[in-house]
């Protein structure tokens, strides 16, 4: 979302490595134009697992599984990844990502539609919450993620500014675009008007939203 590609570039020369295994998947996710986090994005979502310290991780959109396996460097020992994926050419990939990382146990793929999926995980407590999926759908899915967080859990959603579209009006979006930019919209406004919810906006990467739920933990 910087759009002074200096500062940006700037900021991605003071990264280090990830790991050759996320290396090299960055790099092939790029080249294939595989949707996954950018870079301070990645640096974002790594410090808040290292500070938080949750012990049930739920993501939203697995993609080839770089993002869970950048948790997975910096989450507690005891701590346990369930991500879901419904894009079938992608499951493979992933799979054999985590097996090289060595992450099989602690990383759990839930094959298919996270709106049939979500109902499945009713009852569970995941204390940090990464949605990076289908934007148009982050809407329908608040309702049963807040089901899923128990009190001073995250949720952590990515891409909620839409490259800087979300601020234009929908008659200067395309016409494709328009039904994911209302949505979009909408799920900002819930976010930041849920009684249940304390939410920022960050101008990180796509736009990112950090949401903590209120209440006495415990």
């Amino acid at each position: 979302m910087i759009t002074d590609q200096r500062m940006t570039e700037y900021l991605h020369s003071l990264e280090s490595s990830q790991g050759p295994l996320c290396d090299r998947i960055e790099e092939e996710a790029l080249k294939c134009r595989v949707p996954i986090i950018r870079r301070e994005t990645a640096a974002l979502l790594k410090v808040l697992i290292c500070a938080l310290r949750p012990k049930q991780i739920l993501e939203i959109g697995t993609a080839v599984g770089y993002s869970a396996l950048l948790m997975c460097q910096v989450m507690p020992e005891n701590c346990r990844i369930t991500t879901i994926e419904k894009y079938e050419k992608r499951i493979p990939l992933a799979r054999e990502n985590f097996r090289l990382a060595g992450a099989e146990d602690k990383i759990t793929l839930l094959e298919g539609d996270a709106d049939e999926l979500l109902d499945g995980l009713s009852g569970s407590q995941f204390d940090f919450i990464f949605m990076d999926a289908a934007k148009g759908q982050y809407l329908g899915w608040l309702p049963k993620i807040l089901k899923l967080m128990p009190a001073g859990g995250m949720l952590m959603s990515d891409n909620v500014l839409q490259d800087g579209d979300v601020v234009q009006s929908r008659f200067a979006i395309e016409r494709r675009d328009r039904t994911i930019h209302s949505r979009m919209r909408e799920y900002l406004y819930q976010l930041k008007h849920c009684p249940q919810l304390e939410t920022a906006v960050l101008t990180v990467g796509d736009g990112v939203a950090l949401s903590t739920r209120l209440g006495r933990k415990g």
